[in-house]
């Protein structure tokens, strides 16, 4: 009998075809999932708090080596 399994009459592609479609499905909701949970962290005291420090950093970042390269190379 597995000699006839390539005569299933184009229900492997079409089943391919579903799972394709599902997966699409599946991953479009998580994306909104995420996006929702990416919102309410923004909202949170949590998420401003982590938006404040990650501006001070880049202010403080910008600051500070004025022109000079971080990594300095000395000979000898």
């Amino acid at each position: 009998m597995g000699c006839f399994s390539c005569f299933d009459g184009g229900k492997k592609e079409e089943r391919r075809e579903q799972e394709r479609l599902a997966s699409a499905e599946v991953r479009a909701k998580a994306a909104e999932a995420a996006q929702k949970r990416q919102e309410q962290f923004e909202k949170s005291a949590a998420g401003r708090a982590a938006r404040a420090q990650l501006e001070g950093t880049a202010k403080q970042s910008a600051n500070t080596n004025k022109g000079e390269p971080v990594l300095k190379w000395q000979m000898g």
